[in-house]
């Protein structure tokens, strides 16, 4: 025999457990320079990867 639900799982209830996925996203730091930029990224002046 295969395991049923107890129970239907409703839309909300679904969406709810998945709530806490959330991307993260690029805190900007401050290059050599003073500029602000993305982390990991090349600096096209400098030439500098950081």
């Amino acid at each position: 025999m295969a395991v049923v639900p107890k129970r239907r799982v409703s839309k909300t209830r679904g969406l709810k457990r998945r709530t806490h996925y959330k991307i993260k996203l690029q805190v900007p730091v401050k290059d050599k320079n003073g500029n602000w930029k993305l982390p990991h990224t090349m600096n096209k002046e400098t030439g500098n990867y950081k």
